[in-house]
């Protein structure tokens, strides 16, 4: 266990870097913080790596300390079934992302629990299935059905929860940019639903709709 001085410590630098301003914009996104992530990446690499430290910040149930747990944890120190209730408990966007992320991908067991998260009933839970199996897409896609995962996408997502959707939707947009003899039913498909066709893009970044994805994208890897 870490001691007690030190986890003190740590959360009440957390609590001092807490602003309302960024926690008011991360709260329109699901998330309950206001820690910069750039001042939480530094705060991690001074404290480095630190299993225990990493277990008492996660049981604190606060999401700036779970994040900043993800990033001085040791992933692979995780069993299975950790690794599950841990993302069950995550319901704050950032926090899943992170844990799937920095945490999940590099666990001997993100194959077995992204097989069993795609096909929870729990749609969050289920998101971040779709989030492993779009990695294993653009990096490891031998073994996966392509075309049954498209079968999935064509009859789902249109009314999928917004996090299942949002998961299914990069899964579709990476079957089109990685795999060119499925692009063309992946355009098709995005065009017919729309999902996500209005969705507020920043200037000089991509659009998620699928179809606007896939060609910048190919068009990127063309141009290099």
């Amino acid at each position: 266990m870490a001691k007690a001085t030190e986890l003190t410590g740590v959360m009440a630098e957390l609590a001092a870097l807490d602003d309302p301003r960024i926690r008011a914009v991360n709260e329109k996104h699901g998330d309950d913080h206001g820690v910069n992530l750039g001042t939480l990446r530094a705060l991690a690499k001074r404290l480095r790596t630190q299993q225990d430290l990493a277990w008492e910040l996660w049981a604190t149930g606060d999401t700036a300390a779970r994040l900043l747990a993800l990033l001085v944890c040791r992933p692979k120190a995780f069993d299975r079934d950790e690794l599950d209730a841990m993302l069950r408990e995550a319901r704050t966007p950032k926090v899943q992302d992170w844990l799937v992320g920095y945490v999940v991908k590099k666990s001997p067991y993100a194959e077995e629990l992204r097989v069993t998260w795609f096909a929870d009933p729990d749609p969050v839970v289920a998101s971040a299935g779709w989030a492993l199996t779009t990695e294993r897409v653009a990096k490891k896609p031998e073994g996966l059905d392509l075309a049954g995962l498209l079968d999935v996408v064509e009859a789902e997502m249109r009314d999928a929860p917004d996090r299942l959707q949002w998961a299914m939707n990069h899964c579709l947009a990476q079957i089109g940019i990685e795999h060119p003899g499925h692009r063309a039913r992946a355009i098709a498909i995005g065009e017919r639903l729309e999902v996500l066709k209005d969705y507020p893009t920043s200037p000089g970044c991509t659009s998620p709709f699928a179809p606007v994805w896939i060609d910048e994208m190919v068009r990127r890897q063309q141009a290099g």
